[in-house]
């Protein structure tokens, strides 16, 4: 039996390839996907299925572009997508000796869809499910996602879908969910990926309610942003993705021409926010290669092409690749030669200060902002006393509320999300100060918190 997972950092996405005796079917494949290609050649198997558990609405799916590849079969639930074919609840794909069952689990989506995997090998039973968004491990997907008007009726799916039909798997299932830790399509997804049906049962904490009013409740009181860009991935996941046949190139554009071009192009920094701080291209957006998949979506318009500013060749692939699984198509380069290249033309150039926590101590400075751009549960958490909150995905519309006569202090949880932060504000004209270690350095400093804990 074939079984592997494949993990697409930055966007917490596991996809999956599974099959025996020669055939294959890949599991909410990601837009490059190349790598299923490889996978299918070393161990002999052709890929004859393509399956989604729901239409994404995190990352442009895949399944356009590997049907092209390999002529395989799509199938999804039961939505009026532009492509592909629906699944039956409880009809099976034969893939050699395994058979993929499908279970409709609406809750996350309308069309919600798992796929049990049974080993006919070992016997009837099912040892492994495919959960989609609708359970990770320590969590379960958002319930959210069609407004708050449907919040009550959609939490009542998942409710019926978990306890109804997934929980009753039996304890030894193993669970294969779309997302890790850091996904923006759930809440309290632990770090490790393996789990069961029994371990989630005893310790996944949205699992631990009394009846479906409660579960209700629970979802009710979820603190979730939702991405702009949702709603663009759901359109090109309903519809169908376009096909790009292969990455774009991002050639290295001289920095002459970046310069005097650059009201075409948004100039996107992927290094690392102490090289951003020391010395960045005036208006351009930084984004650190770790968030670039998760927060892109939420900066970079989509009707501009894209100018990257790497260190190195290392971080160009990368970055490609970041930018094609959230639909940025058009990467027009990269900046020839980095900031080396820069300075020596003697082009403009900004920087701002990076300060450690100990340091804000030493400060003691009345006149500073401290701006805190974590998300809505973080802040609830634990914050620094007397910060302001504006969560980073929506700084630049709310960009009024910040100071323009002050210095700007910003909290994220290490000062990644920071450094973007940082770059919105140099670009509206303020003066920010990002802090190394975020949040951790902050309240191991000893310096004061508050939080709505009770």
């Amino acid at each position: 039996m074939l079984l592997t997972k494949v993990r697409s950092e930055g966007l917490a996405h596991l996809s999956y390839i599974v099959g025996s005796e020669g055939r294959a079917a890949v599991i909410d494949p990601r837009r490059d996907c190349e790598i299923y290609l490889g996978i299918a050649r070393e161990n002999r198997t052709v890929i004859s299925h393509i399956l989604e558990t729901h239409r994404n609405e995190d990352y442009v799916t895949g399944s356009a572009e590997l049907q092209t590849l390999t002529g395989a079969r799509i199938m999804h639930g039961d939505l009026d997508f532009g492509y592909g074919e629906q699944i039956g609840d409880g009809q099976e794909i034969e893939l050699g000796s395994v058979a993929l069952r499908a279970i409709s689990t609406p809750g996350h989506t309308v069309e919600s869809m798992c796929y049990g995997v049974i080993d006919r090998d070992g016997g009837p039973d099912m040892v492994a499910v495919f959960t989609g968004d609708t359970l990770f491990v320590g969590g379960v997907g958002r319930t959210d996602l069609y407004g708050d008007g449907r919040l009550d009726e959609m939490s009542a799916m998942q409710y019926d879908s978990l306890f109804g039909r997934i929980l009753r798997l039996g304890d030894g299932t193993i669970i294969l969910p779309a997302h890790g830790a850091g996904s923006a399509c759930g809440s309290n997804i632990a770090n490790r990926e393996d789990s069961t049906i029994g371990l989630e049962k005893a310790q996944n904490p949205s699992l631990q309610v009394s009846g479906k009013d409660e579960f209700i409740v629970l979802k009710q009181n979820e603190v979730l942003e939702r991405p702009y860009y949702f709603d663009r991935m759901e359109e090109i996941n309903l519809k169908g993705q376009p096909v790009m046949g292969r990455l774009p190139v991002a050639p290295p554009v001289p920095v002459g021409e970046a310069w005097s071009s650059r009201g075409d192009s948004v100039i996107v920094d992927v290094r690392s926010p102490p090289s951003y701080a020391a010395a960045h291209i005036p208006g351009s957006i930084s984004l650190p290669l770790e968030i670039l998949p998760q927060y892109g979506g939420w900066i970079i318009p989509y009707d501009r092409s894209i100018l990257l500013v790497v260190d190195g060749p290392e971080q160009l692939d990368p970055a490609v690749r970041a930018l094609v699984r959230t639909g940025f198509d058009k990467v027009r380069g990269h900046i020839g030669g980095g900031m080396t290249t820069w300075y020596g033309a003697a082009l403009p150039s900004g920087s701002f200060p990076m300060w450690s926590a100990p340091l804000v101590r030493e400060e003691k400075d009345e006149g500073l902002f401290y701006l805190d751009i974590r998300t809505g549960n973080e802040w609830k958490e634990t914050r620094a006393k007397n910060a302001h909150h504006i969560f980073v995905g929506y700084l630049e519309s709310r960009i009024d509320e910040v100071p323009k006569d002050r210095g700007i202090v910003i909290l994220c949880s290490t000062g990644t999300r920071g450094s973007l932060a940082a770059s919105i504000l140099k670009k509206h004209g303020r003066r920010p100060v990002n802090i190394l270690g975020g949040m951790t350095g902050w309240m191991r400093a000893g310096l004061p918190t508050a939080s709505d804990a009770r």
